[in-house]
């Protein structure tokens, strides 16, 4: 099942829990605005090559739409629909005040040199400036993106409205980027874990971990926990896997792939199959990378206790019910990776009062942030008697929803 089919029956399944009438479910799903322009730049070699632009924009009830803008072959707008969608009831379940929105263009950054990536990214700010900004849609980076290219549309953006450091985040840190963005989604990720466990009267020290991914989250979330005296005993990325049951030196494996590139040859533990990490004995599993990968062929073979969802949509449907039944508690995505769109509305924030925080400060704002929308999430649990899952969908979509009815837009 794919992320929009997904998402959809999540929203569905929330909507029914939550008693909405027709129309208001109707209303919530359909898009603000969906907008595709046509990218025309010269290639370094002086020939033209056309490029599709996208962006969805789908909820603004609550605040400005937020949401990543990707560079990616396959960015299709059915996915970036989904997208757009999950970022409205994410940002909801977090409690900041934005909708959701998410954009693309069709194209490999790869191959791509960085003029032509900076030709690119101006003139699809050209076509949609007068579309987004600091009150109506702040981008962010997503796949194939980054904070140079933030920079880019920092820039063309203020030629046509004047120097508007907040009509973007994810920005460097010298053109009003914030302090501990770099970390906040694994950040995130360990304070909404630090919640969970707490509920279960257990604590990070001491209880054992197995992360799949090793890129930004994977790493600083592998980092924070082995700093909490967590035992981290298993990491793999695509380069490979690699594994030690008295728990990995951390810092001396990140060490290890920035000089060598890859999770190969480290003297510090054994290299696995990458396919057993996920049903590895443990006490958390925390699925950083790609999406779907606990499905109904692996997820009876599971051992985990605790899924903390890092990447987005890892866990089908499918996998759901079966680990459900198992006993096994997942915090799902829309929560747990929630640090990273917490730290840019933090940086949003900064840029529009024009006052920055020092990091203790953005830290202690996103755990504040985390462990209060985990306290709202297992409130609606207990209401609705549901899972994580449901208890945060139904706390976005509430959310949502109310909001939408107050403005008086159901008639």
């Amino acid at each position: 099942m794919n992320a929009l089919a997904a998402t959809s029956r999540n929203f569905r399944n929330a909507a029914r829990l939550l008693g909405l009438d027709a129309k208001i479910e109707k209303s919530l799903l359909i898009p603000f605005r969906e907008i595709k322009v046509e990218c025309t730049i010269p290639k370094d070699d002086g020939t033209l090559v056309s490029y599709v632009g996208f962006r969805v924009q789908h909820d603004n009830a609550r605040g400005p739409m937020k949401g990543g803008i990707r560079y990616h072959p396959e960015v299709d707008p059915d996915e970036v629909n989904a997208l757009a969608q999950l970022m409205t009831w994410k940002t909801a379940v977090a409690d900041i005040p934005y909708g959701g929105a998410k954009g693309g263009i069709g194209c490999t950054p790869r191959e791509l040199s960085k003029s032509e990536l900076e030709r690119l990214t101006r003139v699809f700010t050209q076509k949609i400036h007068d579309l987004i900004g600091i009150h109506t849609d702040v981008p962010a980076p997503d796949m194939g993106t980054n904070a140079q290219t933030m920079a880019w549309i920092l820039d063309e953006y203020s030629k046509f409205h004047g120097h508007s450091p907040a009509v973007v985040t994810g920005k460097p840190i010298d053109l009003g980027g914030s302090l501990g963005r770099e970390a906040a989604t694994g950040r995130g990720v360990v304070f909404g874990t630090e919640a969970l466990l707490a509920e279960h009267g257990k604590s990070v020290k001491g209880l054992t971990f197995v992360i799949q991914g090793f890129g930004n989250v994977g790493s600083w979330a592998a980092r924070l926990l082995h700093e909490r005296g967590g035992k981290v005993i298993a990491v793999s990325d695509i380069t490979g896997a690699v594994t030690n049951p008295n728990g990995l030196d951390i810092p001396a494996l990140v060490k290890h792939k920035e000089e060598t590139g890859s999770l190969l040859n480290f003297s510090g533990g054994d290299m696995m199959d990458p396919n057993e990490l996920l049903v590895q004995e443990c006490d958390v599993l925390i699925p950083s990378a790609l999406g779907g990968v606990l499905n109904r062929d692996n997820a009876s073979s599971v051992r985990a206790k605790f899924i903390v969802e890092a990447a987005n949509h890892p866990t089908d449907p499918e996998a759901d019910e079966i680990l459900s039944k198992k006993g096994v508690i997942i915090l799902p995505d829309i929560y747990a990776n929630a640090g990273g769109v917490t730290v840019s509305y933090f940086e949003w924030v900064q840029n529009i009062q024009g006052f920055m925080w020092e990091e203790e400060k953005v830290n202690n704002e996103l755990q504040r942030y985390m462990t209060r929308a985990f306290h709202n999430i297992k409130n609606m649990c207990k209401t609705h008697d549901c899972n994580l899952r449901m208890g945060a969908f139904t706390l976005g979509v509430n959310r949502v929803a109310r909001a939408t009815l107050l403005r008086g837009w159901e008639a």
